[in-house]
C-alpha cells in the first residue's frame, strides 16, 4: 500500500463504508458522515469519491434489490476490500505515530 494516497476526504467515506458494513450505499454514506462529523456534503462529492475509491481497488460495490422506497429502483452497495483495509490501517498507524511523537509540553496552553 505503500506510496498509494488516500485524501482526508477518501479515508472519512472509506471509514463510513466499513462502518455501515451491508448498507453502504451514496446517501447512506452521506447521511452518516453529516451525522459523525457535521459535514455537510452533497452527493455528487460522495458518489465522485466512491468511484474513485472503486478505481483504486479501495472498495467494491454491487446492485442491491429494488425497493418501493427508492421508486423500484437498485442501490449500488459498497464494501470495502482487503486493499480498502490495509490502506486504512496504514493511515490510523501514520496518524497514531505522529500524535505519540508530539511533546506533552506541545499541549499546556496558556
Amino acid at each position: 500500500m505503500k506510496g498509494e494516497y488516500i485524501g482526508e476526504l477518501e479515508e472519512l467515506v472509506l471509514l463510513t463504508v466499513g462502518a455501515l458494513y451491508q448498507e453502504a450505499y451514496g446517501v447512506a454514506v452521506m447521511e452518516e458522515i453529516e451525522r459523525q462529523t457535521g459535514r455537510n456534503l452533497n452527493i455528487s462529492a460522495i458518489h465522485s469519491v466512491l468511484k474513485r475509491l472503486e478505481a483504486k481497488n479501495l472498495v467494491k460495490s454491487e446492485m442491491g434489490g429494488a425497493t418501493k422506497e427508492r421508486g423500484g429502483r437498485r442501490k449500488r452497495i459498497f464494501n470495502l476490500t482487503n486493499l480498502g483495509k490495509k490502506a486504512l490501517d496504514e493511515s490510523m498507524q501514520v496518524r497514531s505515530q505522529l500524535y505519540n511523537q508530539i511533546p506533552q509540553i506541545s499541549f499546556n496552553f496558556s
